[in-house]
């Protein structure tokens, strides 16, 4: 009976009724965000937190992938963040709340790079120590240290074993700290490690070999991935902060299991951005696994780079770093809400915010404040630590993750100019890589207005801010920039499968 109403939600989903009216639909509630209700929609409660131009400039596919979010077994909500942009079945910056008892663990809500996400770390160094030699011998000194681009390896722990490889993504920094030593407050970092069953096995080889990503751990990868230096504008010193995930490990297991979940329901799972485990499937427990194992290796992965920035840091402005938080934004956790009950917290390309006095933090340093949000613009804007605030319930505990792209890689290719790019760069004083070449698919216009994001997320109440950042100097993998172009999807492209 599961199957035929699988397929009868599949076959209903090719033909939406409100896909060319769907932003006329939305209303807004009066507290920071617009619902959305439509024939489409269901039962299931939608929640924009965009602002009235924000809206507007929403690209219309993302009906679809809002849409994708209901179909979901045992969807309660979906939450789409102000950073929204066409994503893998759902949209990046989306928070997807299904039943912990009976629902689906969904795999598009979660994506690739498993526990992708950010960290962050401030100093007393003024920012007048940045001349212009020193960001670049910052650039310099860090590129010693990590690794960049899709096929970058590990410096520090580059001769690692299997069995010591299994240790750190079961054990995450608890273990990381305690055999291999640390210069950081592990009471910083949103998890400390994320519980793997011993039992578990992980699904090496196929077609997303993970193992892959052993010789990975501590290098930054490629992307919208980054190391940057910044100016906070509250304090007048230097801070650093840094974006990456799970690597080829994360992004090994999540190809293997889309694969699973798709044999498993050949004629419900069409598409591999949408599969799921419900439990009754052989696979449930092991996703959730998956995730964990892929979030602790990412929490590391920050870590470890946390580490060699320092040391970088040090050489070149003779002073420390001082970690502010690390934390994820590409999870499914089970929470209760006070709303929604108990619940799998999908956050695509959003982050966690749990403000003063939430039951998670007792115990932990951010009891009576609620733990740092880190939330970065592109590499030629503002970038933001903010703090959750009580508001933050009406978005499921959410945040957006970043300031959102406009702008596909395809389409900055196309329309910017590399020369034009780099002299703006040039001229605002902020030194990219040792080079001074912008990857032009990473580019400032490829960005929405992180100001405008943030606007939205202070004006709905969900958090206030607590830094302001501006870019010195920007590190990031130039692989897209020279033409090795990742295959598949072109994100921005406007076509898009039909989903369930």
């Amino acid at each position: 009976m599961a199957k035929r109403e699988d397929a009868h939600a599949l076959k209903e989903a090719k033909g939406l009724k409100n896909a060319g009216n769907w932003k006329h639909l939305a209303r807004w509630h009066g507290d920071g965000y617009y619902t959305l209700r439509t024939e489409d929609t269901r039962d299931v409660p939608v929640r924009l937190f965009l602002t009235p131009k924000l809206l507007q400039e929403t690209e219309e596919i993302i009906y679809r992938q809002i849409i994708n979010a209901t179909r979901f077994p045992g969807a309660k909500c979906v939450i789409i963040t102000p950073d929204t942009h066409y994503g893998y079945g759902v949209p990046v910056g989306c928070v997807l709340l299904t039943d912990a008892d009976g629902g689906a663990v969904a795999m598009g809500p979660v994506g690739y790079d498993i526990g992708c996400g950010m960290v962050s770390a401030k100093s007393e160094v003024p920012v007048d120590a940045a001349t212009p030699e020193k960001r670049l011998a910052f650039n310099r000194a860090v590129m010693e240290r990590v690794e960049f681009g899709a096929g970058g390896k590990s410096v520090k722990l580059k001769n690692l074993d299997g069995g010591e490889f299994d240790n750190l993504v079961r054990g995450g920094a608890e273990y990381y700290v305690e055999k291999h030593g640390a210069t950081f407050d592990r009471s910083r970092a949103e998890r400390h490690r994320l519980p793997v069953d011993d039992g578990w096995q992980p699904p090496l080889g196929g077609k997303g070999r993970p193992e892959r990503g052993r010789q990975q751990l501590g290098s930054l990868g490629g992307g919208n991935h980054f190391i940057e230096l910044q100016r906070a504008e509250e304090t007048g010193t230097l801070f650093v902060q840094a974006h990456t995930g799970s690597r080829g490990w994360g992004h090994g297991l999540a190809t293997n299991y889309f694969e699973m979940a798709r044999a498993e329901k050949p004629g419900v799972i069409t598409d591999i951005d949408l599969g799921y485990f419900t439990p009754d499937s052989e696979h449930y427990h092991d996703y959730l696994n998956a995730v964990a194992a892929g979030g602790n290796y990412a929490i590391i992965n920050r870590l470890i780079i946390f580490e060699q920035v320092a040391e970088a840091f040090r050489e070149v402005f003779g002073g420390g770093l001082e970690l502010i938080y690390e934390i994820s934004h590409n999870l499914v956790q089970r929470e209760h809400h006070p709303e929604f009950g108990d619940v799998w917290v999908h956050r695509k390309g959003a982050t966690r915010a749990f403000p003063a006095g939430h039951t998670a933090l007792a115990g932990t340093i951010w009891e009576e404040t609620g733990h740092p949000v880190l939330i970065p613009g592109s590499n030629k804007d503002w970038s933001y630590v903010l703090r959750p605030q009580a508001g933050a319930v009406k978005s499921a505990y959410s945040v957006n993750h970043g300031s959102g792209r406009r702008l596909s890689r395809g389409a900055a290719t196309r329309r910017l100019n590399q020369r034009e790019i780099d002299r703006e760069y040039r001229e605002t004083g902020i030194v990219v890589n040792v080079n001074g070449h912008v990857p032009i698919d990473e580019a400032a216009p490829c960005y929405k207005p992180a100001e405008e994001v943030i606007e939205a997320v202070v004006g709905a109440g969900l958090a206030t801010i607590e830094y302001r950042l501006w870019p010195l100097a920007s590190l990031k993998g130039e692989e897209e920039r020279r033409g090795h172009r990742r295959k598949g999807k072109k994100q921005g492209d406007k076509k898009s499968s039909v989903h369930y």
